[in-house]
């Protein structure tokens, strides 16, 4: 069977091998991952890193796409308490402030785990372990009272394996298997109106380590002890595939009362296969009623953590990959527009290049309605600089590398009409290509 999908994949390849780069977005809400997310009642999230947030593509995809921001390290322990009690929370702070501007929500991530922790952590007597995890969790989760959507409290606290056995780590050896309770306890009177939730890896399908986990959740309810969400984190390669019995998995998670969430969603693969893949997870998300959320973990593959497997939505150009396409279209977005309202879509080619700068075409088509005015957005990477533009009038953000380019006298089109603009990149250095936004029209 043709679908729509196949449809727009198969059109990518070939506008691919014409060196020509498609990027479409209507006017219409669902033409984002965290719109499309939000007219399901959920959010779309990605991990960020405060020192990425100065380059402008970067920042451009995170406000354009996304609607919820994981802090990637800035939370840890060894980011914002490296000495005892003493707090250093400005890398945190740059991500929770611009998530809040751009009204996103933020997960914090996170509180106990064994990796990423200080030396002088480990080498605490029981007692005062447990004085300076209490302290840690309150001084942290005090800072950002109010601000944290929902907080992984504890994280990756089960073995691997067929023993469904805890991790050895300094709170698993020396407070013996209350600290999660603990921590849990000590997490809600900090601040009570935060979800809480325990997260962990190689728990998608129904495993040993995942019933062990299903077990610590089953008695925490049926004690009372607060934990209101469990976090899949959901790192998938061809070895590790999104298993079959994902869906029903953390069904059964959702059945004990709590929420579920994917929190580091991240797929190593490229094309239909890898497309595939992130459809079927979003998928089962989105069949699990009180899975509230998914977290892809990073915007752009060339700073993933796995960058060799290219695993995330946005190739290292910022360029939307097949993939995107597959997670927007489960969510039940469009990148062509729809929904009765003006539509336009642009894509962009590369003309002339010479030693020190490129000439770029940008492509304005309406959708299946006439458009009176049109606009759209074209980011570069630095070095890079927009010397010269025709057949448009642009503006700029204050970095200089974001330009909003405006008809010049050729805004109104026809249904299906074009028109383009163009622009010559001074390379500086870089020959990355050009990252366009959402086209908008009216």
């Amino acid at each position: 069977m043709v679908t729509r999908t196949s449809i727009r994949l198969g059109m990518a390849s070939l506008l691919a091998m014409a060196g020509v780069t498609a990027l479409s977005a209507p006017a219409d809400a669902a033409s984002t991952l965290g719109a499309a997310a939000a007219e399901k009642g959920r959010y779309f999230g990605t991990a960020v890193a405060a020192n990425h947030l100065g380059e402008s593509a970067y920042v451009s995809t995170l406000d354009t796409e996304f609607n919820s921001v994981t802090p990637e390290n800035e939370m840890k322990w060894d980011a914002v308490e490296s000495t005892r009690n003493s707090f250093n929370f400005a890398a945190a702070d740059q991500i929770v402030s611009h998530a809040q501007s751009k009204g996103m929500k933020v997960r914090g991530h996170t509180l106990v785990w064994h990796s990423q922790l200080p030396s002088w952590v480990g080498t605490l007597a029981a007692a005062d372990l447990r004085t300076a995890m209490n302290n840690h969790i309150n001084q942290v989760m005090g800072h950002y009272k109010g601000k944290i959507h929902s907080w992984d409290v504890v994280n990756e606290a089960f073995q691997d394996g067929s023993s469904g056995a805890r991790r050895s780590s300094p709170f698993q050896d020396k407070l013996g298997n209350g600290f999660i309770e603990e921590a849990f306890r000590t997490a809600r009177a900090a601040d009570p109106a935060a979800k809480l939730c325990y997260n962990d890896y190689n728990t998608d399908g129904v495993n040993a380590k995942s019933n062990a986990v299903y077990n610590l959740v089953k008695d925490f309810k049926a004690r009372g002890v607060p934990i209101d969400c469990v976090g899949f984190q959901s790192h998938f390669n061809s070895a590790s595939p999104v298993p079959a019995d994902y869906q029903a998995n953390l069904q059964r998670f959702a059945d004990l009362g709590v929420d579920v969430q994917i929190t580091e969603l991240d797929i190593e693969g490229s094309g239909t296969a890898q497309a595939t893949s992130y459809g079927n997870a979003v998928k089962a998300c989105l069949a699990v009623s009180r899975c509230t959320g998914i977290t892809v973990w990073g915007v752009t593959d060339k700073y993933s953590w796995r960058a060799s497997g290219t695993p995330l939505l946005f190739d290292g150009n910022y360029n939307k990959k097949a993939a995107y396409t597959a997670v927007l279209t489960a969510l039940g977005g469009s990148s062509s527009g729809g929904g009765g309202t003006a539509a336009c879509s642009v894509t962009y080619s590369k003309q002339e290049e010479w030693g020190d700068r490129f000439n770029g075409r940008v492509t304005v088509t309406a959708g299946s309605s006439a458009i009176t005015t049109w606009t759209t957005t074209v980011t570069v990477t630095a070095p890079q600089k927009i010397s010269t533009t025709w057949n448009g009038t642009p503006t700029w953000d204050g970095s200089g590398n974001v330009m909003t380019m405006k008809p010049n006298g050729n805004g109104s089109l026809a249904a299906g009409a074009s028109t383009s603009f163009g622009f010559t990149v001074m390379k500086n250095g870089s020959t990355a290509a050009p990252v366009l936004g959402s086209c908008t029209a009216s």
